[in-house]
């Protein structure tokens, strides 16, 4: 099996949503639910989080001790340094041959969907050299000028039968350090983009993004609790680590 590492940055400030990265949601704090889902996706080797929140750091080494853990330095932390910036620190802290980055503002992300972005990543790789996650748009669309961007205003046709767009939905990004260092992003010059079902692409920007979570959160959990648990979290990973700068 090819060596993948996920990378799951959190930052312990937050500009729209406070402390929305370890803020409780459905009964646990936020960060919670992308670990557990990473915990379950059997491709990945090792799960690393970068953060400078010391609420985030305490809970990972409490209730996470097999996840990694890189101290974000002074330099990168402020609110306009890039992600792509950011990875590229990361990816020299933790070696492997491919990368997985996803947020915990994605909640709602399934183990299952994780994994079949990875292998058709794999199955698609070199011919493609990065993926990113999208979710489909099928709705009449604008420029700030009025001007219709993706159909002719003079055929009213129904929106379904629209030709789709697609939105990077940031809950998913696959990519080599090679092709980040290159291009000093992590979406390379041959992108494959992968559609995620709406009802996980959800990530929290916004307060209503973390109120519509929540809610669907709620309808998940209450729709399982009568069944038995499908999985457990994984116990294979390396032992935690502090990667300190």
């Amino acid at each position: 099996m090819k060596r993948l590492a996920a990378l799951v940055p959190m930052r312990h400030h937050s500009q729209r949503v406070p402390g929305k990265n370890y803020r409780p949601l459905a009964g646990k704090p936020l960060f919670h639910y992308i670990l557990e889902t990473l915990l379950a996706v059997p491709e990945i080797e090792t799960i690393v989080v970068d953060t400078d929140s010391e609420p985030i750091l305490e809970g990972i080494r409490r209730s996470f001790p097999m996840v990694q853990l890189i101290h974000r330095p002074t330099h990168l932390r402020a609110d306009d340094i890039s992600m792509n910036e950011i990875l590229i620190y990361d990816t020299a802290q933790v070696e492997a041959e491919f990368y997985l980055q996803t947020h915990s503002t994605n909640p709602l992300l399934r183990p299952a969907t994780v994994s079949r972005a990875i292998h058709t990543f794999w199955q698609a790789y070199p011919r493609y050299d990065s993926l990113f996650s999208v979710t489909r748009l099928q709705t009449r669309l604008y420029d700030q000028e009025g001007r219709a961007l993706n159909h002719n205003p003079l055929e009213l046709i129904q929106t379904q039968d629209l030709p789709p767009v697609y939105e990077e939905n940031s809950c998913l990004y696959l990519f080599t350090r090679s092709n980040l260092l290159g291009r000093r992003h992590r979406i390379g010059e041959r992108p494959l983009m992968f559609e995620i079902p709406a009802d996980e692409a959800w990530d929290i920007d916004e307060e209503l993004d973390f109120a519509i979570c929540e809610f669907l959160m709620e309808r998940r959990q209450k729709s399982l609790s009568a069944e038995k648990p499908t999985y457990a979290h994984r116990t294979d990973h390396r032992p935690l680590h502090d990667l300190r700068p």
